[in-house]
């Protein structure tokens, strides 16, 4: 059997398009579809169902996908650590974060982890959804959360504390008056973070702007819009706070929201690539705070 054809028919399956599959791996539309013709011929099975829209596995595809994904995993993971490759490393790292974080601190982060390791390439998916890193084939994630990562699946390593602090537009307090103490701000506007209400010990707002929102980035943008007061994680403010845009209120009272995990699946050898990105991450943290103490 050609792994070169079983590595494309996952990445058609995972890709759900010829096309698509084949931008990704340099080919033509024509040639990916031949090759998973012949690997259909080879088995003596169809695994797709196409239609003029779409391409989707059909049972016999399903079956193969659960069985072949795991093993081409692990088959590249035990290339990629073979000793003669280990002094550099290399190759495509496909990893997946929270929204606001890739579009804070993580971009400037890959772009000083790629002057070190210039043969590391970084395919980075931004999305609120909880990826199945095996499942899908991601090396690594980046995830927040509260409590300590539990699934046994993973292997999970603490990268930052994370915090929030109280924020508003200059516009905003020249126009409703500053806030020094927590109780001054159950007279003022708020822009809420829908799962994240003010904290004790600020008391129950008597007004509110009427914005509530579920992105972070939004509500980043609404306060700094000039509609309210708002709690904001700390990492996602510091530049606006540089320029001016943004005034962080009552410095003594931030709010910790969760820690900061890299966490990658387990298995009995571990690419060179993450280990070094795992490193440089934690070495990068500790000149460039996430957290304001």
């Amino acid at each position: 059997m050609d792994l070169n054809l079983l590595s494309l028919f996952v990445e058609v399956a995972k890709t759900a398009s010829f096309t698509t599959a084949g931008l990704k791996l340099g080919l033509p539309r024509s040639s990916v579809s031949r090759s998973i013709a012949q690997l259909e011929l080879d088995l003596g099975v169809q695994l797709f169902n196409r239609t003029t829209r779409k391409v989707s596995l059909s049972t016999a595809g399903a079956a193969l996908y659960e069985r072949v994904l795991p093993q081409l995993l692990e088959l590249r993971k035990s290339i990629g650590s073979l000793p003669e490759r280990e002094e550099e490393p290399s190759g495509e790292i496909l990893m997946t974060a929270p929204i606001d974080i890739g579009v804070t601190f993580l971009p400037e982060a890959i772009a000083a982890f790629r002057l070190r390791h210039p043969a590391v390439t970084i395919d980075a998916r931004l999305t609120p959804r909880r990826v199945d890193l095996v499942a899908e084939g991601f090396d690594l994630a980046l995830r927040v959360s509260v409590k300590p990562l539990a699934d046994s699946s993973l292997v999970a390593r603490r990268l930052s504390e994370l915090e929030m602090a109280l924020y508003a537009a200059p516009s905003y307090l020249a126009r409703r008056g500053s806030v020094r103490t927590p109780e001054d701000t159950a007279s003022h506007d708020w822009v809420y973070f829908r799962s994240a209400m003010p904290p004790s010990p600020f008391p129950k707002p008597v007004r509110r702007s009427g914005v509530t929102g579920d992105d972070l980035l939004f509500i980043r943008h609404a306060v700094r819009a000039g509609l309210g007061i708002g709690f904001l994680p700390s990492f996602l403010t510091r530049d606006d706070v540089a320029s001016g845009q943004l005034v962080q209120l009552l410095p003594r009272h931030t709010v910790r929201t969760g820690t900061l995990y890299l966490v990658y699946p387990k298995g009995h050898t571990v690419p060179r690539k993450v280990t070094a990105f795992r490193s440089f991450l934690l070495e990068y943290l500790a000149t460039h705070p996430l957290s304001l103490r």
